[in-house]
């Protein structure tokens, strides 16, 4: 091995970048979060017209029945927004109204996880798509009355006073 060899010469070049792979940023990444990349979208505002589309009549027994339907539906596949809607009362208000009576804002939301498929399916099957829905709180329905021995004694009571006097002859004890 001689010693008088000519030194090679050795380049290195500097980049900002890696070569191997190409710098793609995605939504989800997070150097697009900590940089607060944002992409533009844009956003279309698709408005269809109701005046083209079918409202043909319905029925109260329609909405009952697609309701109840609904919710045998739900009841296995979904057990805890089945319980949370069971207690929903849908009213039919005019042609074009239906008022949703719900008991609480939690059992709303849970409701609102289906409610977009139920009105989109009731409203292809009635074609009528100039339906609108309007929410109300029915706090009537939220309370539950605990009833006793002695209650529905009182009940019978009012129904039968003949009750009342043999109450009165035996001593029952209702506590």
């Amino acid at each position: 091995m001689s010693t008088d060899a000519a030194p090679e010469e050795i380049v290195v070049k500097k980049t900002s970048k890696p070569l191997s792979r190409q710098a793609v940023s995605s939504g989800f990444s997070i150097n697009s979060f900590l940089n607060k990349e944002e992409k533009e979208e844009k956003e279309e505002a698709v408005v269809t017209q109701a005046d083209n589309l079918p409202q043909h009549h319905f029925t109260e027994t329609d909405l009952q029945m697609e309701w109840n339907l609904m919710l045998k539906q739900i009841q296995f596949k979904e057990a805890v927004i089945y319980n949370a809607v069971k207690s929903f009362k849908m009213v039919k208000i005019d042609e074009k109204n239906i008022q949703v009576l719900y008991p609480s804002d939690s059992a709303k939301v849970e409701f609102d996880k289906i409610s977009g498929e139920f009105f989109n399916h009731f409203k292809r099957k009635v074609q009528n798509y100039s339906i609108e829905i309007e929410y109300k709180k029915d706090v009537q329905s939220l309370k539950i009355e605990v009833v006793t021995k002695k209650k529905i004694y009182e009940k019978f009571i009012e129904k039968n006073p003949l009750l009342k006097d043999l109450d009165d002859l035996m001593k029952f004890d209702l506590t």
